[in-house]
């Protein structure tokens, strides 16, 4: 006859062997929890506000009430939707030339720049260290009707083309479309460079090497492994140019005129001058809810939804 032998008892470290692990466990969400605070306290709880905002109807004087006044949304985009697409058009070109003149500057400084590359790293962000303002206004002096670069543009008979293309008006710059675009390219330029120069070290230059010794051009190896392999920071650079050049309005305000004007100072405008909150409001929401879509359909479309 077998007989079972009782369990041992339990051992009574094993309850402070548990705690231990648990605390383990516990200690990502408490590093976590100041940046949620944050994010809740300055970033959903203003974006709530902002919601029942958009639904109010009422005055100043007399004070604003949520009705659920959705039709805030239609007026607001049936009377501004010509800021909405001049905005959407200002910062695709802006964010197009700042591939065209970043992607050459950021592959200097990963492959060719050698002991300089720390230099141009620091000249590229150099910009940063003066006033998104004062930048700006450095513009409109450069871009000035009796400057250097309008003489020598207008002794080259460029201001002829560009006003043919409705690029600027005359023989000036300033208060024209040409003048914001600039304005917009010098400004978000080293958001560009910054992410391109990141994923062009990262290639191996011994890929480069492998590409010679198969009888590949630079251009075909350009091609089919630098740029393909740089794709993240395309991606990353367009994302970080696109969005906030959308919304910008400094360059709008000091390099454009009421023809240029851009749909972040309609929405500044209507917050600060007008006074109407709910139209502000609800112009904030579509332009979000307009940046969100792009930018989703254009990760999708470049195949990185899972690089970004």
């Amino acid at each position: 006859m077998t007989t079972t032998e009782a369990p041992p008892p339990a051992s009574e470290d094993a309850p402070r062997l548990r705690r231990p692990r648990t605390r383990k466990r516990l200690v990502p969400y408490w590093l976590l929890l100041p940046g949620i605070l944050w994010l809740v306290v300055f970033f959903a709880a203003p974006l709530v506000y902002q919601a029942s905002t958009s639904v109010q109807t009422g005055s100043l004087e007399e004070g604003f009430k949520v009705t659920w006044h959705f039709a805030a949304y239609w007026d607001a985009l049936g009377e501004y939707w010509p800021q909405f697409l001049r905005s959407v058009g200002y910062a695709a070109t802006a964010t197009v030339l700042c591939l065209v003149l970043g992607y050459p500057l950021a592959y200097l400084i990963a492959f060719k720049a050698g002991r300089w590359r720390n230099i141009v790293m620091v000249l590229v962000i150099a910009p940063f260290f003066t006033s998104f303002l004062i930048r700006t206004l450095a513009w409109k002096t450069i871009l000035a009707d009796g400057g250097p670069v309008v003489g020598v543009l207008n002794s080259l008979h460029v201001l002829d083309v560009t006003s043919r293309l409705g690029l600027t008006e005359g023989q000036r710059v300033l208060a024209t479309p040409l003048a914001v675009v600039c304005g917009l390219t010098y400004n978000f330029l080293p958001f560009m460079v910054l992410p391109l120069y990141t994923s062009l070290e990262r290639i191996d230059p011994r890929l480069h090497e492998a590409a010679g010794d198969l009888y590949a051009r630079p251009v075909t190896t350009f091609r089919r492994v630098t740029f393909p392999l740089s794709m993240p920071g395309v991606v990353a650079g367009t994302l970080l140019t696109f969005i906030p050049a959308a919304g910008d309005y400094i360059n709008a305000e000091l390099l454009g005129s009421t023809d240029q004007k851009m749909i972040g100072n309609v929405i500044q405008s209507q917050f600060l001058r007008v006074l109407d909150y709910p139209t502000a409001a609800a112009l904030s929401f579509i332009l979000m809810a307009a940046i969100l879509a792009m930018v989703t359909l254009y990760i999708r479309k470049s195949g990185t939804e899972d690089l970004v």
